[in-house]
């Protein structure tokens, strides 16, 4: 298998309050989108995040279409976790965990977006 590329779909209520939350704090640039749907891509992350709004017909097998905001926690490496941290939370962004090193020698902070999703960077220390 050749895999050309990486996309995360997650299913949320707010598509565009989530996808506003991606490109004003991560740097995420709109790819496309429509109704109920954002495509996001970012130059150095090598994934997409798209956005469905909850209950979009597309979205298949309809049994497992909840929220993406239950649960869901997209992380990302970074070289600086205090310098983004400082950043973000001066953006206005909410902070669910201020920056810590755990005992493996992860340094990570966490936010959350309009949805419910959490965003965490990351820094191996």
């Amino acid at each position: 298998m050749k895999i050309t590329s990486t996309a995360l779909s997650l299913n949320v209520a707010d598509t565009d309050a989530s996808a506003h939350f991606a490109k004003t704090h991560f740097g995420f640039t709109e790819a496309m989108a429509d109704d109920g749907f954002v495509s996001l891509n970012h130059p150095d992350a090598g994934v997409n995040v798209v956005f469905l709004r909850t209950g979009l017909g597309t979205f298949k097998p309809d049994f497992v279409a909840g929220s993406a905001g239950q649960g869901m926690l997209i992380a990302f490496v970074v070289d600086d976790v205090d310098a983004e941290f400082a950043r973000i939370a001066a953006e206005g962004a909410s902070v669910v965990t201020e920056p810590e090193t755990e005992p493996w020698g992860e340094r990570y902070c966490q936010f959350v977006d309009p949805n419910g999703i959490v965003w965490q960077l990351v820094q191996w220390v």
